[in-house]
């Protein structure tokens, strides 16, 4: 019996900094946060390997203010030498970033965004992530980890949680974009990160009825995610992943403590 053909995604690895100085990469006295070693190995580069070696990712593409200076680095200058990675400049806008490399790379459907400072992504998360991804049919697929699951391996590690109703949810760095319809939703991230008050921004979009339903903790993640996606003209689903790792990012000095511990027993 013929098996189904899945295409292979198109892996966009976000790695701009932010406007002005970025206090973790002063703190660990690099200009970008993307090339902070993490147990001895700069982050973006880290990141990078995971989704290059992994057999659902085709291609992967980094996204930079100045993609070229990060890949000069002794660290990553492995990746400018790879065919199976290219780089695309942007502003400092992630969304924007996101939308010209859909733009720039039609063939590339599907895509997977996650970012340099995922640096605890792994094969075992990656290919659970995509496989629910694949499994929700949707437009957009969102990865997220619930708060019991993360409790019960890091008890005392702090993280933000999302709160619904049937339980908390943080946001685990990772995207599908299963087909074109899911640009009006990057365009609609576009509108938010442009717009300074973006609570008004979310409230005008959304309709005070959802937001209020998140507010009061009324929907579960599921009707949330599907009823923001509606309003978008997009269909939209969680993936509830098992790995509390895939939660954690590197954003500060205790994130960073945390990771290093983890891929030290790793080995």
């Amino acid at each position: 019996m013929e098996t189904e053909h899945k295409a292979q995604v198109t892996a966009l690895l976000v790695a701009g900094r932010r406007p002005g100085t970025d206090p973790l990469a002063a703190h660990f006295g690099v200009e970008d946060k993307a090339l902070i070693a993490v147990a001895g190995e700069p982050m973006l580069s880290r990141v990078a390997r995971t989704l290059v070696d992994h057999p659902d990712v085709a291609r992967t593409v980094v996204l930079a203010q100045e993609p070229e200076r990060l890949l000069a680095h002794p660290g990553t200058a492995w990746m400018a030498a790879d065919a199976r990675i290219s780089t695309l400049s942007g502003g400092n806008s992630v969304s924007a970033a996101v939308a010209a490399a859909l733009e720039t790379h039609p063939e590339g459907w599907p895509f997977l965004v996650t970012t340099a400072d995922n640096v605890l992504l792994d094969a075992e998360t990656l290919t659970g992530f995509v496989s629910g991804a694949r499994a929700a049919g949707t437009d957009v697929a969102v990865g997220l980890v619930p708060q019991e699951v993360f409790a019960r391996a890091y008890p005392d590690a702090r993280r933000t949680w999302l709160k619904f109703r049937g339980g908390a949810y943080s946001g685990a760095n990772l995207f599908f974009l299963a087909r074109p319809a899911a640009l009006s939703a990057v365009r609609f991230w576009q509108r938010v990160e442009r717009e300074r008050k973006k609570v008004r921004a979310i409230a005008g979009a959304f309709g005070p009825v959802l937001l209020i339903g998140y507010l009061l903790r009324a929907l579960r993640v599921e009707s949330a995610l599907a009823r923001a996606g509606a309003r978008l003209g997009v269909t939209a689903a969680p993936v509830r992943l098992d790995r509390p790792e895939a939660c954690i990012d590197v954003d500060k000095v205790e994130d960073h403590e945390i990771a290093s511990a983890i891929l030290a027993a790793r080995g």
